[in-house]
């Protein structure tokens, strides 16, 4: 049985909830020491900050230490590989994405060195197409070993077998998602290419994604998808994410799917939590200070 891991997509929304921010919803004031208080309530985060330029160049290993401060033995972090790597050097060793990655690595060390280390999540650019077949093979022949590598296709072109076998032949799990992009929808199927499985929940918004709350009929045939990921015999992690993180509706969600997953009532910390979230979220609506 895969051991299975469920949290958010960020946990540093220090906005308040009329803002889409979590301050006021899910964390209880601006003071609320975030990181601590988010690890009381899940066993893993993913840090899409890494990802952005303008946040990861000031972000050192010392930010990382802190990090593994912060958190319970066991907790866990899903990284997101820089934009430099995906989107700037396109994954293409010639232009110096290898070397990108092996910087990327060495200053995320603090977390694999406290076993605190999850996933390294690679999202490829929309526009990225099975045409860079090779690009990408050229890559995962040559990145460093003994990481869980995750790659996110964002283009209907990867649709084919062959992407598949490239992942399992370097063990990269890839990624599955649901969202509202109808090109997308062959990532919601099960995809296993790897001992390890990823999950994302981007929420069904067609316009800003992120702004949506599922409900428990929607999250439903997921819970049967992991179900069945579980039973695999190669299956060994699965983590999963939900990234519709406007005014906490992500961290509703995950403990919804918690619940749903493991066939048991969440803890009254957890229902509370829960029920507060909701609250501010229909208040600030009702003020129209959220859209609906």
């Amino acid at each position: 049985m895969a051991q299975v891991s469920i949290g958010c997509s960020g946990w540093n929304y220090g906005d308040p909830v009329e803002k889409g921010g979590w301050v006021g919803s899910f964390y209880p004031d601006a003071q609320t020491k975030r990181l601590r208080y988010y690890s009381e309530f899940f066993p893993s985060a993913e840090l899409d900050a890494t990802f952005y330029q303008k946040f990861y160049s000031k972000m050192t290993s010392g930010t990382f230490y802190g990090m593994v401060k912060a958190t319970p033995p066991g907790f866990q972090f899903s990284v997101k590989a820089p934009e430099t790597v995906t989107h700037t050097k396109l994954m293409n060793v010639e232009k110096g994405a290898l070397e990108a990655l092996q910087e990327f690595l060495e200053k995320i060390s603090p977390l694999k060195n406290a076993n605190k280390l999850g996933a390294i999540l690679l999202q490829l650019p929309p526009s990225f197409s099975v045409n860079e077949f090779k690009q990408v093979e050229g890559f995962f022949n040559r990145m460093p070993s003994g990481y869980d590598y995750a790659l996110e296709f964002r283009h209907a072109s990867w649709q084919t077998e062959g992407p598949w076998e490239m992942l399992r032949h370097y063990n990269v799990a890839a990624v599955m998602t649901d969202s509202p992009d109808p090109k997308l929808r062959y990532l919601s199927d099960i995809i296993l290419t790897a001992d390890h499985s990823f999950i994302r929940f981007h929420g069904r918004n067609k316009g800003y994604w992120y702004n949506y709350l599922y409900e428990e009929e929607e999250l439903k045939p997921w819970t049967e998808k992991v179900n069945k990921i579980t039973k695999d015999p190669e299956a060994k992690r699965l983590r999963i994410y939900f990234n519709n993180h406007y005014g906490g509706k992500a961290v509703v969600n995950a403990i919804q799917f918690k619940e749903m997953v493991e066939g048991k009532e969440s803890s009254k910390k957890e229902k509370d939590a829960k029920e507060k979230i909701l609250d501010a979220l229909a208040k600030a609506t009702a003020q129209k200070k959220l859209p609906e």
